[in-house]
């Protein structure tokens, strides 16, 4: 079945089963692999992206569910607060090992959209949901409030 897609602005046309996951036709039929298979059950936050602004997990999402929606991938979301997440990160060296960070970044920029000076509870919060194997949770809630700064000024 023919399916429209809008990934990073871009309509796109895929010929897939409407219920495969969102992740493997981003990876597999769109070549998008900046989102990442972790778990395939929706617990570690590896494969997330935003639909329509809110983050969900690719793994779990359906294609036909994604159809219409505006999908954003660690390839293609923009704006304020992604450039300041992705600045910060840089900036404070979080990554380590790297797996996890497209789905801990992707789920930090949908936090400052919406919150755009989170105290400590609220990252915790928004963020418990992504698993980083390497332990870097530290560097990462600083790295929120580092870009919650930047994009103030």
């Amino acid at each position: 079945m023919t399916i429209e897609l809008t990934v990073n602005g871009r309509r796109r046309s895929v010929e897939a089963d409407p219920e495969a996951p969102l992740l493997w036709v981003l990876r597999d039929e769109l070549n998008l692999t900046g989102t990442k298979f972790g778990c395939g059950v929706a617990a570690c936050g590896a494969c997330t992206v935003h639909l329509d602004g809110e983050p969900v997990r690719a793994c779990q999402t359906a294609l036909a569910d994604a159809a219409g929606a505006e999908i954003a991938t660690i390839e293609g979301v923009s704006g304020k607060a992604a450039e300041a997440v992705r600045a910060a990160w840089r900036e404070l060296d979080v990554a380590q090992c790297g797996y996890c960070q497209s789905g801990q970044i992707m789920s930090a920029v949908a936090l400052l959209e919406s919150n755009p000076a989170p105290d400590d509870a609220a990252i915790d919060a928004h963020m418990s949901g992504n698993v980083c194997r390497c332990a870097t949770y530290p560097r990462i809630r600083a790295a929120i409030h580092r870009a919650a700064r930047m994009m103030e000024g």
